[in-house]
């Protein structure tokens, strides 16, 4: 078992504040990514929770024990670092094994514990090699592996996967939460990456400035974002945010662009918007749709656009639409043809729509 929980941590350098009283509990065998621009503190969150970094006030509690003042070896964790630092004079087994020959294990439990790992992330035929003789993907494993043979109740991540090419970082992931499954323990993750946050986590925590702006699944931070950060931060390509403002006429309500698009705002209980009330308006570029025969919106929902930029991707195109002077990205099937500066039919599925408050940021329909 591995609770662990924050209590109004707070980290300063100097008469600097980096982390902002931070309060989150994260449950046993969870496996929890903290996500955010550079410089918003996930990476000195993470140093904390390992004794590496010491905290200026507040609490970490694992299994409700207070571990402030308790040395990084004794706090049961085992941490991936963003570089492998293996030792290179020392082959794989030497140095998977490294830690548990400083805590003076028996030789026999070490040799069937790294024997077991190495299994476990395929390095069995590799334990005789040194890591210059290694990819980058095996070295990241070898790194893995070094935590894994410890048996920490929680395994801590910083960026493990940043040094490496867009094809082995996609095999890693899958190696990560095969990981998870297997040994069934708690994980941190760090990252800057929302793709690696949205693959891997059950929960993700999103970060800004040292404070944290939501907490939840991917899919509830991918739907419900609570402010214009998580939107944009969220999903890929990020939301399409467009300043706009409310109209209201007689029973009905309408959301004014600048460039003269108007959209109708579905009705939605217990939401009451107020006319000239400026806004953000906010919607994903896959609720953005070339018309076809098999669209069923209404036909106010649906508009003319102008292609600007289109980018294939195989399995479908993103677009850089101008919709009658709002730039807004949407999608289509990878293998229907369409060109730039080209005139097409958009759907936009509104129901789906966001509106937030262009002066807090904060969500409101």
């Amino acid at each position: 078992m591995a609770e662990l929980k924050f209590n109004n941590v707070v980290k300063q350098f100097g008469k600097t504040e980096v982390v902002h009283g931070i309060n989150l509990d994260i449950k046993d065998k969870e496996f929890i990514v903290l996500v955010g621009p550079s410089g918003c503190g996930k990476s000195t969150l993470l140093r904390m929770i390992a004794g590496l970094e010491e905290i200026s006030s507040g609490t970490i509690l694992i299994d409700n024990k207070i571990v402030n003042d308790i040395a990084p070896k004794d706090r049961g964790l085992a941490m991936v670092f963003q570089n492998y630092a293996l030792y290179p004079h020392m082959n794989v087994f030497n140095n998977m094994s490294f830690g548990l020959t400083l805590m003076k294990t028996p030789k026999e439990e070490i040799k069937q514990r790294v024997e077991e790992v190495g299994h476990i992330l395929g390095l069995e035929d590799l334990l005789l090699r040194k890591p210059h003789e290694l990819s980058g993907g095996q070295r990241q494993r070898v790194a893995m592996g070094r935590a894994m043979v410890r048996k920490p109740s929680i395994f801590l991540f910083d960026e493990p996967l940043s040094n490496l090419d867009a094809k082995l970082r996609i095999q890693m992931r899958a190696e990560i939460k095969l990981l998870h499954q297997r040994v069934n323990s708690t994980m941190i993750y760090v990252t800057h990456d929302q793709v690696e946050a949205m693959t891997l986590a059950d929960r993700i925590v999103v970060l800004k400035d040292g404070h944290i702006e939501q907490v939840g699944t991917p899919l509830d931070l991918f739907s419900k974002p609570v402010n214009t950060f998580v939107a944009g931060f969220i999903g890929t390509p990020p939301m399409n945010l467009v300043e706009c403002k409310i109209n209201k006429e007689q029973d009905a309500t309408f959301i004014q662009f600048e460039g003269g698009l108007r959209l109708p705002v579905p009705d939605k209980k217990g939401i009451d918007l107020s006319s000239d009330q400026k806004m953000i308006f906010g919607l994903r570029a896959e609720e953005i749709v070339p018309v076809d025969t098999r669209t069923q919106l209404p036909k106010e929902w649906m508009f003319k656009g102008n292609v600007m930029v289109f980018e294939p991707l195989g399995n479908e195109t993103q677009l850089h639409m101008d919709i009658m002077g709002v730039r807004m990205m949407s999608r289509s099937e990878g293998r229907r043809i369409i060109r730039a500066n080209e005139e097409i039919n958009l759907g936009m599925n509104l129901n789906e729509m966001h509106l937030f408050d262009a002066k807090t940021t904060r969500v409101v329909y």
